[in-house]
C-alpha cells in the first residue's frame, strides 16, 4: 500500500505578506486566496488542479530565498504562458524543451523564490 495520496500545499516563505497577495493572486492570476490567515502570517492559494495548493508564509528575521528548491506549475501552453508573464511584467527566462516530455520556462518571485512553469511538448 502506497503511503502518501498526492501532495495538499507547497509552502514557501516571503518577506512581506501585502505584496505576496498582489503578486500571487493579481500578477500570476491566483486570484483571491483559499485561505486568508494574515494573523498567522498565511496565504494560500489554488494553483488550479488536483496537484495541492500554495502557500506563502511570512519569514523569519534571518530568511533567505532557497537556491535549490522549485516550485514547478503546470499550464497547457508554456510558450503561451512566457508571453502571458512578461505582459504582466514578471521577468520569465526562455523556454527550455525536454524531447519527449516537457518544455519548462523559470522565473522568481519578488522574494527571489524560484519558479517553473512546464507543459508537454507540442
Amino acid at each position: 500500500m502506497q503511503l502518501f495520496q498526492g501532495i495538499n500545499v507547497v509552502s514557501i516563505s516571503v518577506t512581506d505578506l501585502g505584496r505576496a497577495r498582489l503578486f500571487y493572486g493579481e500578477t500570476l492570476g491566483l486570484g483571491e486566496p483559499l485561505y486568508d490567515l494574515p494573523e498567522a502570517g498565511w496565504l494560500e492559494f489554488s494553483t488550479g488542479g488536483q496537484g495541492g495548493n500554495l502557500a506563502v508564509t511570512v519569514a523569519g528575521p534571518d530568511w533567505e530565498p532557497s537556491t535549490g528548491t522549485t516550485v514547478v506549475l503546470n499550464v497547457r501552453d508554456c510558450y503561451a504562458a512566457v508571453d502571458d508573464l512578461r505582459c504582466r511584467g514578471v521577468a520569465c527566462g526562455e523556454p527550455v524543451v525536454f524531447e519527449g516530455h516537457v518544455v519548462f520556462a523559470s522565473f522568481h518571485d519578488p522574494f527571489g523564490n524560484r519558479f517553473q512553469i512546464c507543459s508537454d511538448v507540442p
